[in-house]
Protein backbone atom coordinates (compact mmCIF):
# COMPACT_ATOMS: atom_id res chain seq x y z
CA UNK A 1 0.00 0.00 0.00
CA UNK A 2 1.49 3.12 -0.97
CA UNK A 3 0.95 6.53 0.58
CA UNK A 4 -2.15 8.46 -1.49
CA UNK A 5 -3.67 4.91 -2.27
CA UNK A 6 -6.72 3.32 -0.84
CA UNK A 7 -7.35 2.49 2.32
CA UNK A 8 -5.71 -0.17 4.37
CA UNK A 9 -6.74 -3.34 5.60
CA UNK A 10 -5.01 -3.30 8.55
CA UNK A 11 -3.82 -0.39 11.17
CA UNK A 12 -1.34 -1.72 13.65
CA UNK A 13 -1.11 0.82 16.68
CA UNK A 14 1.90 0.81 19.09
CA UNK A 15 0.58 1.54 22.41
CA UNK A 16 3.63 3.88 24.64
CA UNK A 17 3.13 6.76 23.27
CA UNK A 18 0.94 6.56 20.30
CA UNK A 19 -1.77 5.10 22.74
CA UNK A 20 -0.90 6.28 26.39
CA UNK A 21 1.21 9.30 27.33
CA UNK A 22 3.54 7.03 28.91
CA UNK A 23 6.78 7.22 27.69
CA UNK A 24 8.06 9.87 30.14
CA UNK A 25 6.42 8.30 32.75
CA UNK A 26 8.47 4.72 31.60
CA UNK A 27 11.55 6.48 31.00
CA UNK A 28 11.20 8.10 34.45
CA UNK A 29 11.03 5.23 36.40
CA UNK A 30 13.79 3.62 34.67
CA UNK A 31 16.40 6.46 35.53
CA UNK A 32 14.71 5.90 39.17
CA UNK A 33 15.52 1.95 39.73
CA UNK A 34 18.95 2.03 37.99
CA UNK A 35 20.04 4.99 40.08
CA UNK A 36 18.97 2.50 43.22
CA UNK A 37 21.72 0.05 41.85
CA UNK A 38 24.21 3.12 41.40
CA UNK A 39 23.83 3.41 37.72
CA UNK A 40 22.91 7.36 36.54
CA UNK A 41 21.09 7.21 33.71
CA UNK A 42 19.89 10.50 32.38
CA UNK A 43 16.28 10.61 31.16
CA UNK A 44 16.93 12.39 27.47
CA UNK A 45 19.17 9.17 27.47
CA UNK A 46 17.08 7.23 28.68
CA UNK A 47 14.44 8.13 25.85
CA UNK A 48 17.28 7.91 23.15
CA UNK A 49 18.39 4.60 24.03
CA UNK A 50 15.38 2.53 24.73
CA UNK A 51 12.16 4.51 23.69
CA UNK A 52 10.34 1.96 22.05
CA UNK A 53 12.31 -0.84 22.78
CA UNK A 54 11.48 -4.32 25.35
CA UNK A 55 12.82 -4.74 29.15
CA UNK A 56 15.06 -7.45 27.11
CA UNK A 57 17.24 -4.29 25.41
CA UNK A 58 17.99 -2.81 29.05
CA UNK A 59 19.61 -5.97 30.10
CA UNK A 60 21.38 -6.73 26.98
CA UNK A 61 22.76 -3.26 26.92
CA UNK A 62 24.07 -3.33 30.32
CA UNK A 63 25.37 -6.74 30.03
CA UNK A 64 27.41 -6.03 26.89
CA UNK A 65 29.11 -2.98 28.97
CA UNK A 66 29.73 -5.22 31.53
CA UNK A 67 27.05 -4.11 33.82
CA UNK A 68 24.90 -7.04 34.84
CA UNK A 69 21.63 -5.74 36.01
CA UNK A 70 20.45 -7.61 39.49
CA UNK A 71 17.94 -10.20 39.43
CA UNK A 72 15.08 -8.35 41.15
CA UNK A 73 15.81 -5.32 38.60
CA UNK A 74 12.81 -6.43 36.31
CA UNK A 75 10.59 -6.73 39.10
CA UNK A 76 11.63 -3.57 40.97
CA UNK A 77 11.13 -1.81 37.65
CA UNK A 78 7.80 -3.39 36.88
CA UNK A 79 6.42 -2.52 40.14
CA UNK A 80 7.52 1.06 39.97
CA UNK A 81 5.74 1.61 36.42
CA UNK A 82 2.37 0.41 37.63
CA UNK A 83 2.69 2.82 40.65
CA UNK A 84 3.26 5.41 38.24
CA UNK A 85 0.75 4.24 35.74
CA UNK A 86 -1.82 3.99 38.33
CA UNK A 87 -1.68 7.80 39.20
CA UNK A 88 -0.86 9.25 35.92
CA UNK A 89 -1.10 7.40 32.96
CA UNK A 90 -3.49 9.50 30.50
CA UNK A 91 -4.94 8.20 26.80
CA UNK A 92 -3.28 10.61 24.29
CA UNK A 93 -5.50 12.87 23.23
CA UNK A 94 -8.45 12.59 20.49
CA UNK A 95 -7.31 8.76 20.17
CA UNK A 96 -10.78 8.03 21.82
CA UNK A 97 -12.56 9.86 19.10
CA UNK A 98 -10.37 8.41 16.62
CA UNK A 99 -10.93 4.95 17.67
CA UNK A 100 -14.87 4.81 18.02
CA UNK A 101 -15.04 6.01 14.44
CA UNK A 102 -12.36 3.89 12.99
CA UNK A 103 -13.85 1.99 10.18
CA UNK A 104 -10.53 -0.14 9.15
CA UNK A 105 -9.78 -3.45 11.40
CA UNK A 106 -7.05 -2.88 14.15
CA UNK A 107 -4.88 -3.95 17.07
CA UNK A 108 -2.20 -2.80 19.24
CA UNK A 109 1.73 -4.57 18.65
CA UNK A 110 3.91 -3.60 21.24
CA UNK A 111 7.58 -4.04 23.43
CA UNK A 112 5.62 -3.66 26.28
CA UNK A 113 4.62 -7.52 28.30
CA UNK A 114 1.45 -7.96 27.97
CA UNK A 115 0.31 -7.26 31.61
CA UNK A 116 1.44 -4.04 31.79
CA UNK A 117 -0.21 -3.00 27.77
CA UNK A 118 -3.58 -5.08 29.15
CA UNK A 119 -3.22 -2.52 32.46
CA UNK A 120 -2.68 0.63 30.29
CA UNK A 121 -5.37 0.27 27.76
CA UNK A 122 -7.60 -0.60 31.06
CA UNK A 123 -6.36 2.12 32.82
CA UNK A 124 -7.15 4.65 30.35
CA UNK A 125 -10.34 3.35 28.95
CA UNK A 126 -9.08 2.19 25.70
CA UNK A 127 -9.65 -1.28 26.20
CA UNK A 128 -12.69 -1.93 24.66
CA UNK A 129 -11.61 -0.35 21.47
CA UNK A 130 -9.15 -3.43 21.03
CA UNK A 131 -10.35 -6.33 22.67
CA UNK A 132 -7.83 -9.44 22.52
CA UNK A 133 -6.14 -8.11 19.81
CA UNK A 134 -3.35 -7.26 21.26
CA UNK A 135 0.14 -8.16 20.88
CA UNK A 136 3.31 -8.06 22.39
CA UNK A 137 7.41 -8.50 21.93
CA UNK A 138 6.79 -11.98 23.89
CA UNK A 139 5.13 -13.64 21.00
CA UNK A 140 8.20 -13.44 19.22
CA UNK A 141 11.95 -14.26 19.12
CA UNK A 142 12.95 -10.44 18.44
CA UNK A 143 11.72 -7.58 19.47
CA UNK A 144 11.56 -3.78 17.68
CA UNK A 145 13.50 -2.75 15.65
CA UNK A 146 13.25 -6.56 14.06
CA UNK A 147 9.66 -6.86 11.88
CA UNK A 148 8.76 -10.05 13.90
CA UNK A 149 6.57 -8.58 15.86
CA UNK A 150 4.81 -6.73 13.14
CA UNK A 151 5.00 -9.78 10.45
CA UNK A 152 3.38 -11.64 13.29
CA UNK A 153 0.56 -9.41 14.25
CA UNK A 154 -0.29 -9.22 10.38
CA UNK A 155 -0.18 -13.14 10.12
CA UNK A 156 -2.66 -13.47 13.34
CA UNK A 157 -4.88 -10.78 11.83
CA UNK A 158 -4.85 -12.74 8.02
CA UNK A 159 -3.43 -9.39 6.48
CA UNK A 160 -0.50 -8.87 4.10
CA UNK A 161 2.10 -6.72 4.99
CA UNK A 162 2.21 -4.74 1.92
CA UNK A 163 -1.88 -3.97 2.44
CA UNK A 164 -0.98 -2.73 6.68
CA UNK A 165 -0.64 0.91 8.20
CA UNK A 166 1.51 1.12 11.25
CA UNK A 167 1.39 4.36 13.67
CA UNK A 168 4.30 4.60 15.57
CA UNK A 169 6.31 7.13 18.03
CA UNK A 170 10.08 5.20 17.82
CA UNK A 171 12.59 5.00 15.57
CA UNK A 172 12.96 1.06 16.22
CA UNK A 173 9.23 0.95 15.85
CA UNK A 174 9.56 3.21 12.02
CA UNK A 175 12.70 0.72 11.61
CA UNK A 176 10.45 -2.09 12.37
CA UNK A 177 7.56 -1.67 10.40
CA UNK A 178 9.47 -0.96 7.08
CA UNK A 179 11.47 -3.92 7.17
CA UNK A 180 8.01 -5.64 7.58
CA UNK A 181 7.69 -4.22 3.89
CA UNK A 182 4.66 -1.64 5.68
CA UNK A 183 3.75 1.45 5.39
CA UNK A 184 4.60 3.62 8.49
CA UNK A 185 3.62 6.70 10.00
CA UNK A 186 4.97 8.50 13.28
CA UNK A 187 3.43 9.91 15.68
CA UNK A 188 5.14 12.96 17.51
CA UNK A 189 1.98 14.04 19.83
CA UNK A 190 3.43 12.69 23.10
CA UNK A 191 4.97 14.50 26.13
CA UNK A 192 7.90 12.70 25.16
CA UNK A 193 8.58 14.89 21.85
CA UNK A 194 7.63 18.41 23.94
CA UNK A 195 11.27 19.23 23.74
CA UNK A 196 13.34 17.21 21.24
CA UNK A 197 12.43 17.28 17.44
CA UNK A 198 10.02 14.71 16.97
CA UNK A 199 9.08 15.32 13.17
CA UNK A 200 12.68 14.86 12.59
CA UNK A 201 13.64 12.20 14.28
CA UNK A 202 10.73 9.51 12.56
CA UNK A 203 11.37 11.13 9.43
CA UNK A 204 14.95 10.49 9.68
CA UNK A 205 14.24 6.88 10.42
CA UNK A 206 11.91 6.44 7.91
CA UNK A 207 8.27 7.62 8.33
CA UNK A 208 6.27 7.78 5.69
CA UNK A 209 3.88 10.60 7.00
CA UNK A 210 4.26 12.24 10.49
CA UNK A 211 1.57 13.45 12.57
CA UNK A 212 1.01 15.20 15.89
CA UNK A 213 -2.13 15.28 16.66
CA UNK A 214 -4.53 12.46 16.66
CA UNK A 215 -7.42 14.94 15.24
CA UNK A 216 -4.89 15.11 11.93
CA UNK A 217 -5.08 11.35 11.73
CA UNK A 218 -6.83 11.16 7.85
CA UNK A 219 -5.16 14.87 7.45
CA UNK A 220 -2.07 14.71 5.32
CA UNK A 221 0.37 17.40 5.47
CA UNK A 222 -0.72 19.09 8.83
CA UNK A 223 2.09 20.47 10.69
CA UNK A 224 4.95 19.92 7.59
CA UNK A 225 3.72 22.43 4.97
CA UNK A 226 2.87 19.85 2.28
CA UNK A 227 -0.32 18.88 1.43
CA UNK A 228 -2.12 21.17 4.41
CA UNK A 229 -5.32 19.86 4.36
CA UNK A 230 -5.62 17.03 2.05
CA UNK A 231 -7.52 14.09 3.34
CA UNK A 232 -6.43 10.62 3.55
CA UNK A 233 -9.39 8.37 2.46
CA UNK A 234 -10.89 6.45 5.54
CA UNK A 235 -13.00 4.27 3.32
Amino acid sequence: MERGQDRPDLIIFDCDGVLVDSEMLSCQCLTDVLASYGITLELAAALELFLGRSTAAILQHYAVQGRALPDDFLADLKSRVRERFEASLRPIKGVSSLLETLPIPHCVASSSDIERVSFSLARTGLAPYFDDRVFTSEMVARGKPAPDLFLYTADRMQTAPARTLVIEDSVSGVMAAKAAGMQVWGFSGGSHYESRNGRGILQAAGADRVFDRMADFWREGQGDGSDRGRKIPPG
